[in-house]
């Protein structure tokens, strides 16, 4: 590895070389200590568990977490908000709307959104409409859910999303969206039902969000196709974003509601450093 020190060059291009170069030898010192000791432990099992035993564990016990053939986690699932839509087969219709003056980016970013959510619709805000007249309206039309599209200084940053008739309430953190044109090789959506892939929403908080999830497409598998013996690819078709759960309260939007969870930013990190 070179003994030069980047910062000392005053070329930029020069020491973006020199930067690159040290950084590819690291990489690749790195991939051959991990290959050498992949082969190790392949030819020694003892040496395997050994260093599965002395690897540090990071991660907290989560006392959340909740086994799903659980008979009281069965019960609460067969009562909770969602479970018309699992027992009864109701049907989601979801309305999205913006904040109040949305921009350019707003508008893009719902309309794409309403490719994403089967029987979904979009509704222009008037700046005269409140949330809370919004909601009324929903229920007077049979809407199952209200996604409010919230915006800072022209740049979507949250998403609050009511669940009707009863709640909860939620708001999340939207962040890195990608919409479908910025997409590398994006296709183009189809009259196909999405499929929900639901990984590690294990805890009680977990639970409720993805029965959300579930609740908000169409429960509706579609199986044919799948014995196929042709090949296919997974093409995305987009948008990209992320969502970061802030609060769930419940209820239908009322701040005088109790909260059920809060994100607390100390318990973020806790896991990793304590």
């Amino acid at each position: 590895m070179s003994a030069i020190v980047p910062s000392q060059v005053k070329n930029k291009i020069k020491r973006e070389e020199i930067h690159a170069r040290r950084k590819q030898e690291k990489n690749r010192l790195k991939m051959e200590m991990r290959l050498k000791r992949q082969k190790e432990e392949a030819q020694s099992p003892e040496k395997k568990a050994a260093c599965i035993l002395n690897r540090p564990h990071f991660s907290q016990f989560d006392e959340t977490i909740v086994d799903p053939n659980n008979s009281e986690v069965c019960e609460d699932i067969e009562s909770d908000e969602f479970s018309a839509y699992f027992r009864e087969g109701v049907a989601p219709k979801i309305l999205i709307t913006t904040s109040k003056r949305p921009s350019k980016v707003a508008y893009e970013f719902t309309s794409e959104l309403v490719d994403v959510f089967p029987n979904s619709q979009f509704m222009k805000r008037n700046s005269k409409y409140s949330i809370k007249r919004i909601i009324e309206a929903c229920l007077d039309r049979d809407f199952t859910d209200v996604m409010i599209i919230n915006e800072d200084r022209k740049i979507p940053n949250a998403v609050t999303l009511v669940h009707l008739p009863e709640g909860p309430t939620a708001y999340f953190k939207l962040t890195s969206i990608k919409l479908s044109r910025e997409v590398d090789g994006h296709g183009r959506s189809s009259c196909h039902k999405p499929e929900l892939i639901l990984n590690n929403f294990n805890t009680r908080l977990g639970h409720t969000v993805g029965r959300w999830f579930q609740a908000l497409f169409p429960h509706v598998p579609e199986f044919q196709g799948r014995q196929n013996k042709e090949k296919a690819e997974l093409q995305e078709i987009g948008p990209r974003f992320t969502l970061k759960l802030k609060w769930l309260q419940k209820g239908v939007f009322d701040k005088y509601e109790e909260y059920e969870w809060i994100f607390k930013k100390q318990a973020e990190g806790a896991s990793f450093y304590d």
